[in-house]
C-alpha cells in the first residue's frame, strides 16, 4: 500500500509543479489575474494532497485498510476538485465551453473532506 501511496504522491506531486509552472508562466500572458488565482488554487490543493499521500506513507499508525480509502478518496477528489478547477480557469482560452464541470468541484472537495475525515476517525478509534 505504501508503495501506491508514494507513487500517487510523486505523480500528483510532479504534476502540480508543472501544472504551477506552466499556469506562472505560460498561461499569464492569456488569463485574467483572477483565473490565474483561480488555477493557482487548484495546484496548490493538489500539491497539499501529494503531501498528505507522502504523510500517510510514512506513517505506520494508519491500517493498510484506511490508507487504501484514503488514497482512493484522495485520487478521485483531486482529480474532480483541481481538475475541474484547471479546466474551469482556461475555459476562455480553450475554445470549448467546459462550465458543465462546475458541479464536480465541489464533489472534489467533499471528497478530500471525507479523506481527512477517515484519518481523524481512524486515528481516534486507535487504541493508545
Amino acid at each position: 500500500m505504501n508503495r501506491k501511496l508514494l507513487l500517487a504522491a510523486s505523480i500528483f506531486g510532479i504534476l502540480s509543479i508543472v501544472l504551477g509552472a506552466f499556469g506562472a508562466h505560460g498561461l499569464k500572458a492569456v488569463l485574467s489575474p483572477e483565473q490565474l488565482l483561480t488555477f493557482e488554487t487548484g495546484v496548490k490543493y493538489q500539491m497539499y494532497h501529494a503531501l498528505f499521500l507522502l504523510f500517510l506513507a510514512s506513517n505506520s499508525i494508519v491500517s493498510d485498510q484506511a490508507k487504501k480509502v484514503i488514497l482512493y478518496l484522495v485520487i478521485v477528489g483531486i482529480c474532480f476538485f483541481s481538475g475541474s478547477i484547471y479546466v474551469l480557469a482556461t475555459n476562455d482560452i480553450s475554445g470549448f465551453d467546459f462550465s458543465f464541470v462546475g458541479p464536480i468541484t465541489p464533489i472534489g472537495g467533499l471528497l478530500l473532506i471525507l479523506a481527512w475525515g477517515k484519518l481523524v476517525l481512524h486515528v481516534f478509534n486507535q487504541k493508545a
